[in-house]
């Protein structure tokens, strides 16, 4: 009977080295609010999702950029350190071995000889790794290792979205650009008819200035984009880990514009998809691991140690007898030793580190609920911008119709040059915003995949 009471205190006591540690609460829904329209079957994002763009000045950007990136560089050497640190602290946990070879020789003046001792001492010594300390920093360094991985993962999103953002923004800037030019061209064009008028008294000198600042109000926004596209270019060299001239060697800096737009279909899966896709959610994940592993470390650290040390070697006066059988000698110690009393600072340890794995699941928790707001928020302006721009582009083209019918009415005297000057602004106002909320809608797209967690197929 005594032997079962002796299992049973065993088991417990080694029960208690496993602290028991709260779950995450997670709340996940079974569909997404805005999600309607969108498919809800398995993400289909693929692991280079941006080339469904199917623009092949972006892949080679993005591809130059993943090649070269230097803060992508940093990330991924990141993951190397921390499976080196899973080995060393592994290795922690495993008998040491170690070996002290001398020689000494002392003076003693009484007899004028010299005292020569030799000595070969190699030592081995094992702290056995109870209580479950070896596998708590085993996961602790797995988890690490882990994180880096998902840290890694999350840079290079946020790269291939950041660099698939400013070249929308680039392709923007220059139909901009293409926008101010053609207008002021068409408004020469009105500057020169009018003087043309003006010399024959058929037009005011009010009309011929209105035409000028007409002219001007678009030669003004030419530089400002000629700039603007400079600069994003820049960025792009900067995420590319280039020079803005090799750029421009690209071809960036002469792309086509987005003209060709049409609307993606996403499988968007549910709700719960990504919590194994996203990268700062999965992050968040073995970041509460680590946590929880140093809590059992935390915990074995107030519990008995045994530590095996073994001694052995030869010892002599001369060096010829250093290794005869009679000189060797070995010994063996093991020893167990148990905190008793250090004024709470083991057990205040291991509170901190609870209150830590706490901290952590609330931050697990969080990165959930702002992952699902970020899909939600991006669903919201894909959806919104669909019908804003079906309503754009009829009125465009309603303005380009309405600023021809009012120039032929002014050439042929039958309008005053008040209603030409309000349908080329109205037409060139369409214009930018038409285009500007194409490039955003782009962007929408792109920040939708970042919000899915991107590619997962590497």
């Amino acid at each position: 009977m005594r032997s079962y009471t002796y299992i049973i205190i065993i088991v417990l006591f080694f029960a208690a080295c496993n602290p028991r540690l709260s779950q995450p609460q997670l709340s996940t829904k079974r569909d997404y609010i805005f999600g309607e329209g969108f498919s809800t079957d398995s993400i289909s994002i693929g692991s280079k999702w941006w080339q469904m763009f199917g623009d092949t000045t972006l892949n080679c950007l993005v591809e130059r950029a993943l090649a070269q990136n230097r803060t992508l560089q940093i990330t991924a050497l990141r993951i190397e350190e921390a499976r080196h640190n899973l080995v060393a602290t592994r290795a922690t946990y495993l008998p040491s071995f170690s070996g002290e070879v001398s020689a000494e020789g002392k003076y003693e003046s009484a007899t004028d000889n010299i005292a020569q001792t030799y000595k070969v001492l190699p030592s081995a010594s094992w702290e056995l790794p109870l209580f479950g300390s070896l596998r708590h920093a085993t996961a602790g360094a797995k988890a690490a290792i882990e994180y880096e991985v998902w840290q890694y993962r999350g840079v290079k999103l946020a790269l291939e979205a950041e660099v698939a953002t400013t070249y929308f923004t680039l392709l923007q800037y220059r139909q901009d650009l293409n926008i101010a030019r053609r207008s002021s061209e068409l408004r020469r064009e009105m500057v020169g008819l009018v003087d043309s008028l003006y010399r024959y008294g058929f037009a005011s000198g009010v009309n011929l200035e209105q035409a000028r600042g007409l002219l001007y109000s678009a030669e003004v926004d030419i530089p400002r984009y000629e700039s603007a596209i400079a600069q994003t270019i820049l960025s792009l060299a900067i995420l590319t880990g280039e020079s803005a001239e090799e750029l421009m060697d690209v071809g960036i800096a002469r792309q086509a514009t987005t003209n060709d737009y049409a609307p993606y279909d996403i499988a968007i899966g549910v709700p719960s998809d990504i919590l194994h896709r996203r990268p700062d959610v999965m992050s968040a994940y073995y970041t509460a691991q680590q946590s929880a592993a140093a809590v059992g470390l935390a915990r074995s650290a107030r519990l008995p140690s045994i530590t095996i040390s073994l001694y052995g070697g030869s010892a002599t006066e001369r060096f010829a007898s250093l290794f005869s059988k009679g000189a060797w000698v070995a010994d063996a110690l093991a020893s167990l030793t148990q905190p008793i009393y250090n004024f709470g600072g083991l057990r205040h340890r291991e509170l901190a580190a609870r209150e830590a794995y706490k901290q952590s699941l609330i931050a697990y928790e969080k990165s959930y609920s702002d992952a699902l707001s970020d899909v939600e928020s991006a669903l919201v302006a894909i959806t919104s911008s669909r019908e804003e721009l079906v309503r754009y582009a009829g009125l465009v083209k309603s303005y380009r119709n309405i600023a021809v019918i009012n120039y032929s009415l002014y050439r042929s005297g039958l309008s005053g040059y008040l209603d030409v000057i309000d349908a080329e602004r109205s037409l060139y106002s369409a214009q930018m915003a038409f285009e500007n909320l194409v490039a955003q809608q782009y962007i929408n797209y792109i920040t939708l995949c970042k919000a899915l967690g991107g590619g997962f197929g590497e």
